[in-house]
This record gives structure tokens, C-alpha cells and sequence, in this order.
């Protein structure tokens, strides 16, 4: 019985130490990002979940809302980039396919002016 006693103990003992060393000793740091900073292999995986959802969503502006989040760029200009960088990894077909789709739609699109209050 004395053993299990030590055991819970030891375990207790490290957990304790655990937790100092990671609330007091070494905190995590925290640090403010945003999708632009994502490598070019992200940045394509981004813009095909973006393509699954205009698949599904049929909605141009909000997959232009969704594409401003990880660039500047005009939206059929990170999909045309996201593309090329698709066509040199092992994207299936059908991804690609998606994201044709995407940019087709895209090509033709237009912010439409918000029209003034009288």
C-alpha cells in the first residue's frame, strides 16, 4: 500500500512542477498574425477550401471576402497564382477542378458600387 501512496505522490509532485514551469517559468508568448503570412503551399490550400465553399455557396462576394483575407491582389489573381502552384504539387483533379471553377467565376466579377443614401 505504501507504494501507491509514493506513486500518487511522485505524480502529484510532477504535475506541480509541471505547471509551475509552464505558467511561471515559461509562458506561451503570444503573437498577432495574419493569413498573408502564410507559405505558398498554405495559400493554396486556403483558396481551394475557398473553392469548396463557392462550389457549395455559390457566392462570388463572399468568396472575395474570403480571398482578401490571405492577399491584396485582385481575387482572380490569387486563384490564377493558387492554381499554377497546385498544377507543381499533387493536387487531384478534381481540386483543380474546383478551383477553375473558382476562377472562371471570378473573372467576371465586379464589386458592385454602393449606391448613395438620398
Amino acid at each position: 500500500m505504501g507504494r501507491w501512496i509514493r506513486f500518487f505522490i511522485a505524480v502529484m509532485i510532477g504535475a506541480a512542477a509541471a505547471m509551475y514551469y509552464g505558467w511561471k517559468l515559461n509562458p506561451v508568448q503570444y503573437s498577432v498574425t495574419t493569413l498573408d503570412t502564410l507559405r505558398v503551399d498554405y495559400k493554396t490550400d486556403y483558396v481551394l477550401m475557398v473553392a469548396e465553399a463557392f462550389h457549395v455557396e455559390k457566392d462570388q462576394s463572399l468568396a472575395v471576402r474570403r480571398l482578401a483575407l490571405i492577399s491584396a491582389e485582385t481575387p482572380s489573381d490569387v486563384v490564377t497564382k493558387a492554381i499554377k502552384e497546385a498544377e507543381k504539387s499533387p493536387y487531384p483533379a478534381a481540386d483543380l477542378g474546383l478551383m477553375q471553377e473558382l476562377e472562371k467565376a471570378l473573372k467576371g466579377w465586379s464589386p458592385i458600387p454602393a449606391k448613395a443614401a438620398p
